[in-house]
């Protein structure tokens, strides 16, 4: 037994539970650690494969982004894409170092992968705080924590009966040149574990059946994604773990790579299909 990851393991979850359930600028704080964390590794994973994103450009327009989506300003949201894809491709421009277009196109990725994507976080969280407006749209008497929730454990149950039903019984590979370990079976067993976790709950949280059907769907499709995806960095770049900044668990991108791309398609789809309830009249 690995006291260190039981230890690591403990206040990690400790420490972000607790931001989850408060709220407001100390969820925000914490996220906004986190993606600095996020953006350290993917630049050093990086500079293995020979590129050299701009750590810089990527925290300054994740610092932004954590701002509107504290002040849930997303209207400014295109502003900061704009300038900072700018400020990517003139910082490559005067730095002058090769290759330029990878360079550049590694950092504008860099601000969505490690920024952008994982700070939808605060937004879901901010659901319900206050009937808030969004492209026309009043969105009254949300749940933001709960669905923290329900997004927490349907990926822990996503990721660990994928490998414990892939441990047992897997045969088949999922993704043999991306991850050999993955198997078909693993997969098919966590997307399982991800509905039954995700419906019960979603009806504990008052979302409707078929929503919490569509849901667990979409963060087990979308977990085992985004750990494909992290998988497919590292490994171009030659590269095991994304650092060992957390004893016993690898580096944060190891740990969350589960929830990057989970997050944001859960925010989009309450946003537009259980609050914007574009589902009216088919159920």
């Amino acid at each position: 037994m690995d006291l260190r990851r039981i230890i690591t393991g403990f206040l990690v979850g400790f420490t972000s539970y607790m931001a989850m359930f408060a709220g407001g600028l100390w969820l925000a704080v914490l996220l906004f650690i986190g993606v600095v964390y996020l953006a350290k590794e993917y630049t050093e994973i990086l500079r293995h494969k020979g590129f050299l994103p701009s750590f810089k450009i990527i925290f300054l327009s994740s610092l932004m982004f954590a701002i509107i989506a504290y002040t849930n300003k997303l209207e400014y949201a295109p502003l900061i894409f704009t300038l900072s894809t700018m400020m990517a491709l003139l910082s490559v421009l005067f730095k002058g170092k090769q290759p330029y277009i990878a360079n550049v196109a590694t950092t504008v990725f860099g601000f969505m992968y490690c920024g952008w994507f994982p700070l939808h976080l605060v937004l879901i969280r901010g659901f319900g705080e206050d009937c808030s407006s969004m492209l026309g749209m009043c969105i009254p008497h949300l749940q933001g924590a709960r669905l923290c929730v329900l997004i927490i454990f349907a990926v822990l149950f996503t990721d660990s009966f994928c490998y414990f039903v892939g441990c047992k019984f897997g045969k088949h590979k999922l993704a043999p040149v991306i991850s050999p370990n993955k198997t078909i079976e693993g997969s098919i067993g966590g997307t399982i574990a991800c509905l039954i976790i995700a419906f019960i709950v979603g009806t504990l949280i008052d979302i409707a059946w078929y929503h919490t059907i569509i849901l667990g769907i979409l963060i087990a499709v979308f977990a085992q994604l985004g750990d494909l995806c992290e998988s497919m960095i590292k490994r171009d770049a030659g590269v095991k773990d994304s650092s060992n900044v957390l004893p016993g668990h690898g580096g944060f991108l190891d740990r969350l790579d589960s929830y990057i791309l989970t997050i944001p398609v859960v925010y989009y789809y309450t946003l537009y299909f259980i609050y914007g309830d574009l589902f009216r009249g088919l159920f």
